[in-house]
């Protein structure tokens, strides 16, 4: 099969995160102790992995560090040796060390551009050092595991997934008088309260929704819409549904303004903007919990976000993956196992509060809800029924970059929504072949 589908993820991942493994946890397989009289085994061989990511760049540096320092602790013959970069950055860069064949011995890939990585031969399939190594995947989440499956092989590993809420301010809620956003929200009720937010002040507004590819995917798929038919072999860019949806998200900046426009933003950025005490609703990744409790001066929650004709709610997941022609493959495949899935590590990226681990543990899961703030954070599992993913693609980069430019174009008022998806349609159609 030429092209991978993730909506299938969305089915019954809620139900598996809860779940308890069936096995044991541990990523590495039992050590057979030496019988008594028998010779000293030799010291183990040095071992030197490059290992590149973006994940665990910034202020999550340091918990990535604390992982791959519990990894050598036990494997004092390995040694890691780690280079993080910005997201923004990162793609750059790997596709240039992949192409010249520099790439690192494991290096990080999203659940979007995993699969052009795949299809071009730069991976190791896993399988087979799987089962030699004894590697234990039963501890992790299955759909998380499959997000990284091409083709019917293993290549990679997930080391975190995670899903978009509907985040607000507590205390402007209570300024404007308006009853804090429940579950059950939809688009009116969102708009009616965003609107009496954006009426405390010339500089404080009321709600913050991306127009990007993910986002207008997601919304599109709230209101009924789709921008592929049902088996992703021709798009459907330009029907009523997602014109209705696209005008939705322009009007919050060009006709109520609850929205702030760029010009309007003045280079802040959607989470300075909450965080300084000025939005009132932000929706947003649930990787945004650790900087808002770290930084937000006003109290804050969560709830499921707001639909149109039904819920829909985004998942993402980042994968580890080795260098199909890594001379450490081995000793890789169980270091990155160790650091996606080890208790150990699990417990590391829990206390940091950096997204969700992507293991099945219910004491993992129990520990995670009773964390807060989110005080909500039930709403996390509860977004897990409404999740949608675009299908991934080899040209998903590309695909990216022509959607983006139209919903630019809409957003900036250049053309109108129903141009904007008109000529997203022809684009499409001209430079992107959905059978490979």
């Amino acid at each position: 099969m030429k092209k991978k589908s993730l909506s299938l993820l969305a089915a019954g991942l809620s139900s598996l995160l809860l779940l308890s493994a069936c096995s044991s946890a541990g990523s590495t397989p039992a050590q057979t102790p030496a019988s008594a009289g028998s010779t000293p085994a030799a010291p183990a061989e040095k071992v030197t992995i490059t290992f590149e990511q973006f994940s665990g760049s910034g202020d999550n540096l340091q918990y990535l560090q604390q992982m791959i320092d519990a990894y050598t602790a036990q494997n004092p013959n390995v040694t890691i040796k780690l280079q993080s970069y910005g997201f923004d950055d990162y793609f750059t860069q790997l596709t240039a060390k992949v192409s010249g064949g520099q790439a690192p011995d494991v290096f990080e890939l999203n659940y979007e551009n995993f699969v052009s990585y795949a299809k071009k031969g730069a991976l190791l399939p896993l399988d087979g050092i799987i089962k030699a190594q004894g590697i234990n995947t039963g501890s992790y989440n299955q759909m998380a595991l499959k997000a990284f499956q091409a083709d019917g092989q293993q290549y990679g590993v997930p080391n975190s997934f995670s899903n978009v809420v509907l985040i607000y301010n507590k205390d402007l809620f209570d300024q404007a008088g308006v009853a804090y956003p429940t579950d059950d929200w939809t688009w009116e009720d969102a708009m009616a309260a965003a609107q009496s937010i954006r009426a405390l002040g010339s500089d404080i507004f009321g709600y913050y929704h991306p127009i990007s590819f993910n986002e207008y995917y997601k919304v599109v798929r709230q209101n009924g819409g789709s921008l592929f038919n049902d088996d992703y072999t021709q798009f459907t860019m330009d029907t009523p549904a997602n014109v209705e949806a696209l005008q939705y998200l322009v009007d919050m900046q060009r006709k109520t303004n609850v929205m702030p426009t760029a010009e309007q933003m003045a280079g802040m950025g959607d989470w300075d903007l909450f965080k300084s005490g000025r939005l009132g609703m932000i929706v947003t990744g649930i990787w945004a919990f650790p900087d808002f409790t770290r930084d937000c001066a006003f109290d804050w929650d969560i709830a499921v976000e707001p639909g149109h004709t039904q819920k829909a709610s985004h998942f993402f997941s980042n994968g580890y993956v080795i260098n199909k022609d890594s001379q450490a493959a081995e000793e890789a495949a169980k270091f990155i196992a160790f650091i996606s899935s080890d208790p150990q590590a699990t417990q590391i990226r829990l206390d940091a509060g950096w997204e969700l681990p992507p293991v099945t543990d219910q004491s993992i899961v129990d520990q995670y809800l009773a964390i807060t703030p989110p005080a909500n954070r039930e709403a996390v599992f509860k977004s897990l029924d409404y999740l949608v993913t675009p299908p991934v693609i080899t040209q998903f980069a590309e695909l990216q970059d022509i959607i983006g430019q139209h919903l630019n174009d809409a957003a900036g008022g250049l053309v109108t929504p129903e141009q904007a998806l008109k000529d997203m349609q022809a684009d499409c159609e001209a430079k992107i072949d959905l059978s490979k």
